[in-house]
């Protein structure tokens, strides 16, 4: 009992006024492990000697058994006057003070409000503390004195003697106050009880243990965190992955910052500036040099690249010695400037692409109207497959103020010129393009006749949103999609971070007008993503100079490499 609050920060035995369960090391933590506890009986005198994590299973089953039924003849209120009623009420003024002060960062005044409550003896909701401990995190240690830190531990242990029910935003905030007096390990163990208690984990609620164990350079905590996560089907993002990257790097493990860099390949594809800084950081390391193989089997390392579809090829480092990395460019056919290595195109699996399409077809008709969506994918039957499809609404406004037929079909008569079968393209803009504005024009009213006649416009109807409409009309038919929208919004965050964006490369014809006229920027043919050659060298796509007329930059990492059969 003694070593376990030896081991506990300063700041958390501020509020241990009650005695802890014995704890295992791994699970330091100023809570035992909720699940493991008997449901021992509430009595006055008991409350005292239970641990925080007693208390926070019995408000969970207090309040499952407290909900008051509602007199019958209590008279019936419009749901109108309800609202207005909470609202102002003192409970619902607090709500709206404490929302303002967080969205202003207003901790000071927001602790004052929640000294003031407490002292009129105001109840509090599961919204309110949750508002405070998320004010109390975001500072944390920032400020001279900790008052975040120390209030917000305060708070948090108010919140379980009141038995308010903590929720995920309840321990993703503690855990943050945890990450803030630098204990990872009483991160971890929050996230933990979150299980324990039937709480699914986010991705944020891992955050604090995960980047304080890296911080610390504690790489195999880091990696229980990791593995955690997936046991709880949490997928890392890339600051987690460069994260764990950083720390296998500085901690010489070569073969796990092999598997972060493939891990990127997989779920990040381009890295930020920040990830390429830490990839460069290793290469560039004694470390590095010394991990690789002096020989290897051809053979293996070509049947891993076929197994893989291309661009890897997943049998650890190749070759010996220290490496080159430079900072380069690939020109239009994919070819690095530096070293003269081809980058391959890596194809995808027809079957992925069905699958996305149904996934697709089902979300957009969640979210149109369902009869609409329906209708439309009737009509793709009856007159697709198309070569390629146009948003008309972002190519008719490309780098004007006003909508442009003219432009439009500058782009319907070009591509129309490169179908094979000299077929028109499939343009889709919503409805009050088709009808109003500069649709009334007796010129763009023709135009739009003839697209009409030769089954080459759809408009998308009133309400709904086109993007629904064009971009499975392009999965549909296999074909191109003329847009310049990067299509980086929530609805396209719907549809993952796996297949989408290597669809979106393949597929996305890109478009730039100048005085010269308009130019199409076709996909390249090759794919833009981590790629690892036969011979070990690596190829690292940076989001720098994403834009048509910047370069994309890449790193560049070679050595020389001798093998055998």
């Amino acid at each position: 009992m003694v070593g376990a609050l030896a081991r506990t920060p300063p700041l958390f035995s501020l509020f241990i006024k009650i005695p802890l369960p014995l704890i295992s090391r791994n699970s330091r933590c100023i809570f035992g492990t909720i699940i493991h506890f008997p449901k021992p009986k509430l009595t006055p005198t008991s409350m005292d000697n239970f641990s925080m994590d007693k208390r926070l299973h019995l408000c969970t089953l207090a309040l499952s058994n407290d909900s008051p039924s509602r007199s019958a003849s209590a008279p019936l209120v419009s749901n109108k006057s309800k609202k207005k009623a909470r609202r102002e009420s003192p409970e619902g003024v607090l709500k709206h003070k404490l929302d303002m002060c967080s969205r202003h960062g207003h901790l000071v005044e927001a602790l004052r409000l929640y000294d003031e409550a407490r002292s009129r003896g105001l109840p509090l909701s599961l919204h309110h503390y949750n508002v405070l401990l998320y004010l109390c995190s975001s500072n944390g240690g920032a400020d001279d004195d900790g008052v975040g830190l120390k209030r917000g531990f305060e708070i948090f242990r108010q919140m379980v003697d009141d038995k308010v029910v903590p929720n995920e935003a309840t321990f993703t905030s503690a855990a943050r106050l945890a990450a803030a007096a630098e204990d990872p390990e009483m991160a971890f163990h929050l996230v933990k009880q979150m299980k324990g208690l039937g709480i699914p984990p986010k991705l944020r609620s891992y955050g604090p243990a995960l980047f304080g164990f890296c911080k610390k350079g504690e790489a195999d905590r880091a990696y229980e965190v990791d593995a955690h996560m997936v046991e709880s089907k949490v997928i890392a993002e890339e600051p987690e992955i460069s994260a764990l990257l950083k720390v296998s790097s500085d901690s010489s493990k070569g073969d796990k910052v092999y598997e972060m860099l493939h891990r990127l390949r997989i779920s990040v594809r381009q890295v930020s500036e920040s990830t390429s800084g830490v990839v460069e950081e290793w290469f560039m390391s004694e470390k590095a040099a010394n991990v690789g193989m002096e020989s290897w089997d051809v053979e293996k390392v070509r049947e891993g690249v076929v197994r893989g579809g291309g661009g890897w090829h997943g049998q650890g480092w190749l070759g010996s010695g220290n490496w080159r990395v430079v900072r380069t460019q690939m020109d239009e056919t994919g070819t690095c400037s530096c070293c003269g290595q081809k980058l391959v195109s890596i194809d995808i699996d027809p079957k992925e692409t069905e699958n996305f399409a149904t996934s697709l077809s089902k979300l957009a008709s969640q979210r149109e109207v369902k009869a609409d969506f329906f209708r439309f994918k009737e009509w793709l039957q009856e007159h697709g497959p198309f070569d390629a499809i146009i948003d008309g609404a972002n190519v008719g406004l490309i780098n004007l103020h006003n909508f442009s037929f003219s432009q439009l079909n500058t782009l319907v008569n070009r591509l129309r010129q490169m179908s094979p079968s000299k077929r028109f393209p499939l343009v889709i803009l919503h409805k009050n393009r088709v009808t109003g504005g500069p649709a009334q024009n007796p010129n763009n009213k023709k135009l739009l006749e003839s697209w009409q006649k030769a089954g080459a416009l759809y408009a998308t109807p009133a309400g709904s949103n086109d993007d629904w409409y064009w971009l499975y009309a392009a999965v549909n038919s296999k074909c191109l999609l003329v847009t310049n929208d990067e299509m980086r919004d929530h609805l396209f965050q719907l549809l993952g971070t796996n297949f989408f964006p290597r669809w979106k490369e393949k597929h996305q014809v890109r478009m730039s007008v100048s005085r010269e006229g308009l130019a199409l920027h076709m996909p390249p043919p090759y794919s833009i993503v981590i790629q690892e050659s036969e011979d070990g060298r690596w190829h690292v796509p940076t989001t720098t100079g994403d834009d048509i007329e910047t370069p994309r930059q890449w790193l560049c990492a070679t050595r020389a490499t001798t093998n055998t059969k």
